[in-house]
């Protein structure tokens, strides 16, 4: 999209190597991107621009080629964002979705735990009724990202409701100023340095019964129709943005130092022109499973989940081979410490670990091929 390709060339690119070198929350990229795209998926009657997943992914290619970082930091916005939205009451509405869609109001999830690894749709976190119109939370997040900079946080909680099931898990919106949150240290990550990735823990953090997300033991269907589609997307455009951003530099350098060698160039090299052709087919073919598979989600096709799941898993192979090959072509100057590569390889690796990781999505695409379920029982 125009706009998010103008606000990664203009705010977030000049920023990014500052962002990731001082490990800090990108505040000025964030503050662009909210005030002009905040509200990308929120409904229009919200005031919102009513996109869906292939937008998403188109912002975070655009996104992502700039400052991986931000982009994630956003992305986690946007998923929030349509999980709060999908099922909306006619409060949050007022409360949340319409702040959102103004640019006034920035969200972000708070989903993954400390001992449940990469199943996230598991929490631990308990909620119960305390009085009139009251919830009580109590538990702990992990790697919230944006974490002490958002205005409210999407949680996943067990059910509150007298007789419910185990196994029964609900999802919460709550606001940054609710009592009973306490932040734990930042996280010092190896890549994606931007995020603001903490620990969230949940004293008693009590909030009104209407910060209720749909109905009490809703949490599968909000993660396998809202939560996944959109994460997938925000994630899957993100490291596209990095692997192009990494095929673009090895062809600047290439371009740029064409005239500078004694004798051949290695831009006239039978073999890197072969190694830049392969790196260019894997960004390509990987950019249009992304959109394809976005699409084709939006219209509810029986085989959306196969693309989503794969189109993850691809990117974030694609990423790190893509960056990989670059410093090949680049060479020692690709190597150093300061080189955008650096960080692009860096923020690349985060793909495989980002939860739902590389391998459980593979898993996941064979069970639907064979008409398996999803989750084991």
């Amino acid at each position: 999209m125009a706009t998010a390709r103008e606000i990664g060339e203009q705010v977030l690119a000049p920023e990014a190597a500052a962002v990731d070198e001082e490990r800090r929350w990108p505040e000025k990229g964030m503050a662009a991107l909210r005030s002009r795209l905040g509200g990308l998926v929120m409904p229009a009657e919200c005031g919102g621009m009513g996109h869906g997943l292939l937008a998403v992914a188109q912002v975070g290619e655009a996104t992502g080629r700039a400052c991986a970082s931000t982009s994630i930091c956003f992305g986690m916005h946007l998923v929030g964002s349509a999980v709060i939205a999908a099922k909306a009451s006619r409060r949050q509405e007022e409360r949340y979705l319409k702040p959102i869609a103004a640019g006034e109001h920035l969200t972000t999830l708070a989903l993954s735990e400390p001992g449940t690894g990469g199943e996230f749709w598991l929490p631990q976190t308990r909620m119960e009724r305390v009085g009139e119109g009251m919830l009580r939370l109590t538990g702990a997040k992990s790697f919230v990202t944006n974490a002490g900079h958002a205005d409210s946080y999407v949680l996943s909680t067990l059910a509150a409701g007298p007789g419910k099931p185990p196994g029964q898990f609900s999802c919460t919106v709550v606001d940054a100023t609710a009592p009973g949150l306490e932040w734990g240290p930042s996280w010092q990550g190896f890549g994606m340095r931007g995020n603001a990735s903490r620990g969230l823990e949940l004293r008693g953090a009590e909030i009104a019964d209407w910060c209720l997300l749909g109905e009490e033991g809703d949490e599968i269907w909000y993660v396998f129709n809202v939560v996944a589609p959109y994460f997938l997307m925000a994630m899957a455009g993100t490291y596209l943005g990095v692997a192009a951003a990494a095929l673009e530099e090895a062809c600047s350098h290439l371009l740029r130092h064409r005239e500078a060698r004694v004798g051949r160039s290695a831009a006239a090299q039978p073999v890197v022109q072969h190694r830049l052709g392969t790196m260019w087919a894997r960004v390509e073919r990987t950019r249009r499973l992304i959109y394809h598979a976005a699409a084709e989600a939006e219209i509810g096709a029986p085989q959306a989940l196969l693309g989503l799941a794969s189109a993850k898993a691809e990117v974030a192979e694609a990423a790190e081979a893509t960056v990989n090959d670059a410093l090949t072509l680049v060479g020692g100057i690709g190597y150093g410490e300061h080189s955008p590569l650096h960080r692009m390889l860096r923020d690349a690796r985060a793909a495989h670990v980002m939860s739902p990781v590389t391998d459980l999505l593979r898993v996941w695409t064979g069970r639907a091929l064979l008409d398996e379920p999803l989750l084991e029982s």
